[in-house]
C-alpha cells in the first residue's frame, strides 16, 4: 500500500511539472492577444476630429461601426460603461429622412430677434450681453443696445474686439445652433407660429460666433459642419442634441452617426439645460400655452415718435406696446431714441 501511494504521488508531480510550461505558453499567448487587442482599440479611437466632418465639407463621416470605439458605442452600453447624458440623448433621437425644403422662409419663424422673454431687450443684444465680456451699452436703452465688448469666439478660438456699427456689427453674428432651415426640414413645418418664434429666439439655440464662421456653416447639421475649433466640438454637438431633444426635431441617420462619433470621444459631456419654458419637447402641439405668445396688453399705437415722446413712452423697445419697425430707423430694436 505504501509503494502504490508513492507511485501515484510521483506521477502526479511529474504530470503537473509537464503542464506548467504549456500553461505558461498559453498564458503568454492570451496576454499577447489581449495586448494586441488593447493596442488596436487605443490607436483607432482618435479624437472627435478624426471621425467628424471637415469644416464646410459635405462628406459624411465614417460610419461608427467601422471603428472599435464607435461600434462599442452603438451597442448601447452592452460592452462599455453607460454613456453620458449628451451621448445617450443623441442615440435616442428619432431618425428619419430629411423632408423637402419647400415652403421655407425666414419669416415662418417670426420677427428676427423678438423679445420673447419680455425683458425689454431683443434677443440679439441679449446674446451679445451673455456671450461677450467687458460690454458697454448705449445710454437710454435700459442697457439693451450693446455698443462694445470683447468676444472670445468658441467656434474659431479667436478673440474679437466688437464694436457696434454699420461696417463692424457683422463681425460678430448670432448663430442658430440648429439652423432654422434644418429645423424646417426635420419637423418644424408642423409647428404653430408661436413655437417657431420660440425656437428661433430660444437662448439655448443661440450663440454668438465670428461672422465669417457663421456664414460658412449655413444651414449645415453635424454631418456636414462642425466648428473649426476642435476643442469646442463636443460642447457644440451636445447643444445641438439638447435643442433637437427639447423641440422634438428628428435627425438623419448620417447626422446621428456624426453626433455619436463626436460625443464618443467625450462620453461624459453633459447635456445643456435650459430652453424657454413651455417650448415643445416631444410634442410641439402640446396644449400648454407657449411663452412666445405675446402677452395680452392694451392696444397702444403712436402716429410717430413725437407722439410717443409726448406720451412719455419713448424710447420704445421691440416687443413693447406701441413699438413699430417703421419707427426704428436703424433697426436696432429701439425706436424713438
Amino acid at each position: 500500500m505504501t509503494a502504490s501511494r508513492t507511485t501515484r504521488s510521483t506521477r502526479s508531480a511529474t504530470t503537473s511539472a509537464a503542464r506548467r510550461p504549456v500553461a505558461r505558453l498559453l498564458g503568454a499567448g492570451v496576454a499577447a492577444l489581449l495586448a494586441l487587442g488593447g493596442c488596436a482599440v487605443e490607436t483607432s479611437a482618435g479624437s472627435p476630429a478624426d471621425v467628424s466632418p471637415q469644416v464646410g465639407g459635405t462628406a459624411t463621416p465614417s460610419a461608427p461601426s467601422s471603428s472599435p470605439d464607435a461600434s462599442a458605442g452603438a451597442s448601447a452600453g452592452t460592452t462599455t460603461p453607460d454613456a453620458g447624458p449628451a451621448l445617450a440623448a443623441a442615440r435616442e433621437l428619432t431618425v428619419k429622412g430629411r423632408a423637402p425644403k419647400t415652403g421655407y422662409d425666414r419669416a415662418n419663424f417670426g420677427a428676427a430677434w423678438a423679445d420673447v422673454d419680455h425683458n425689454g431687450c431683443d434677443q440679439r443684444n441679449d446674446v451679445l450681453r451673455r456671450d461677450l465680456v467687458d460690454v458697454t451699452a448705449k445710454a437710454g436703452t435700459q442697457d439693451c443696445v450693446i455698443l462694445t465688448g470683447t468676444f472670445h469666439d468658441p467656434y474659431s478660438g479667436e478673440t474679437i474686439a466688437f464694436e457696434r456699427g454699420q461696417d463692424t456689427s457683422a463681425m460678430v453674428q448670432i448663430d442658430h445652433v440648429v439652423a432654422l432651415s434644418d429645423a424646417w426640414q426635420k419637423g418644424a413645418q408642423q409647428w404653430d407660429a408661436a413655437t417657431r418664434q420660440s425656437f428661433a429666439n430660444d437662448p439655448l439655440n443661440l450663440m454668438a460666433s465670428k461672422g465669417s464662421v457663421n456664414q460658412s456653416k449655413g444651414d449645415g447639421d453635424t454631418a456636414t459642419w462642425l466648428p473649426p475649433n476642435r476643442s469646442f466640438r463636443c460642447e457644440y454637438v451636445a447643444r445641438q442634441v439638447a435643442v433637437k431633444q427639447l423641440y422634438g426635431l428628428w435627425v438623419t441617420q448620417a447626422e446621428q452617426d456624426a453626433m455619436v462619433a463626436v460625443l464618443s470621444g467625450c462620453p461624459d459631456e453633459p447635456l445643456p439645460a435650459g430652453g424657454l419654458r413651455g417650448a415643445a419637447s416631444a410634442a410641439p402641439s402640446s396644449a400648454a400655452p407657449s411663452p412666445a405668445a405675446p402677452a395680452e396688453e392694451p392696444a397702444v399705437s403712436y402716429a410717430g415718435c413725437s407722439e410717443a415722446r409726448a406720451a412719455g413712452a419713448a424710447p420704445l423697445h421691440r416687443g413693447e406696446p406701441g413699438y413699430r419697425e417703421a419707427m426704428d430707423g436703424d433697426g436696432d430694436g429701439v425706436a424713438c431714441e
